[in-house]
């Protein structure tokens, strides 16, 4: 199981993610990724950096690390725009982009009003997904956000990765058992317990929010390619 971590874009500074990343990559992880939401969730006075503009400058700082937005929601901007900033950043970092997508829910309708932007009614979001989707799954690999149970069929039907979020491991094992799965979510205290199910359950990437234990996961995979050679 692949391990990531979404940075700190939540920042007056983009700095603390930068550092982040380079601190990812030094310990060997996997991946980072970076929220796509105006503000930070129930916030709206306090800052948060555009997804894609932050992971080109971890690109052109962090060597072998993948990088992705999660996920990147359809409707903030045209669906043309939306496939050429995935392009644009694999250009960037070749072979290293994943195309995390959403439809976006209630939860972030309000942002996107307050930007007079258009939320559409989720089957014209889910309209938009699936045509990113046919335009980027032969370049990169995408994964799809969970959610209605018409957007988790868009995603096996694609053949493309379902990322869950904050979701327990039987729904998790669930979902592998249609396809590929990701998961999502904030740390647990038992850390080490916690990724051990979330292996059993057949999660292909473990991606914590930005207060996880980096050294914790490091030591954690460590540990699991030692006791491959024993």
């Amino acid at each position: 199981m692949k391990l990531g971590v979404v940075l700190a874009t939540f920042r007056e500074d983009v700095r603390d993610a930068l550092d982040q990343a380079r601190r990812c990559r030094d310990l060997g992880l996997d991946g980072v990724f970076a929220y796509d939401h105006l503000w930070p969730m129930g916030a709206p006075t306090r800052p948060a950096f555009a997804p894609f503009a932050v992971l080109a400058a971890v690109a052109q700082r962090c060597d072998g690390v993948m990088l992705g937005p999660l996920v990147a929601r359809v409707g903030l901007v045209g669906t043309g725009h939306l496939v050429e900033q995935f392009r644009t950043l694999e250009s960037l970092a070749p072979g290293r982009v994943i195309a995390a997508l959403g439809t976006g829910d209630a939860k972030s309708r309000e942002e996107m009003e307050r930007y007079g932007l258009v939320f559409a009614p989720a089957e014209e979001r889910r309209r938009q997904l699936g045509e990113v989707v046919e335009r980027l799954r032969a370049e990169m690999p995408v994964w799809i956000g969970a959610g209605a149970p018409a957007t988790n069929e868009l995603a096996w039907t694609s053949e493309c990765t379902l990322n869950l979020w904050d979701a327990p491991t039987p729904q998790v094992a669930a979902a592998a058992a249609r396809g590929p799965v990701t998961w999502a979510g904030p740390p647990r205290e038992d850390l080490g317990g916690w990724l051990d199910e979330l292996a059993a359950a057949g999660a292909q990437w473990a991606v914590f929010t930005p207060d996880v234990d980096l050294a914790a996961l490091a030591s954690w995979r460590d540990s699991k390619e030692v006791s491959k050679f024993r």
